[in-house]
């Protein structure tokens, strides 16, 4: 089954976070989530760390951070690049205002 690279982009927000009860909330629409497509979620990902830009000559900077850009990313299994945004689309808190999701198809020999 083609695999799909989804990119969550996040814009800085500068308006208070959940609650704990709202959270709470969230988590539990999430695990839902991730049992519905289980079979769709090969690599759930995770937010983005430290990171450098190898290139084969030296840069001065300034280069642009990619975490900035990218809160985090995952896996998706599906059929077709549409099947593959609708279930990264259906993920709670990943598609919202401020932040959506890039989906990209992961091509292999």
């Amino acid at each position: 089954m083609p695999k799909f690279l989804c990119l969550q982009r996040s814009v800085p927000s500068s308006g208070e976070g959940p609650s704990p009860a709202q959270m709470q909330d969230m988590y539990a629409k999430f695990n839902a989530w991730r049992e519905r497509f289980k079979d769709n979620l090969p690599d759930l990902g995770g937010r983005l760390g430290a990171g450098k830009v190898v290139t084969a000559e030296a840069t001065d900077g300034p280069l642009v951070e990619v975490k900035e850009l990218v809160g985090g990313y995952m896996i998706v299994s599906a059929e077709t690049l549409d099947e593959a945004a609708e279930i990264a689309s259906a993920c709670p808190g990943l598609v919202r205002p401020g932040s959506g999701v890039e989906v990209i198809e992961i091509r292999t020999p």
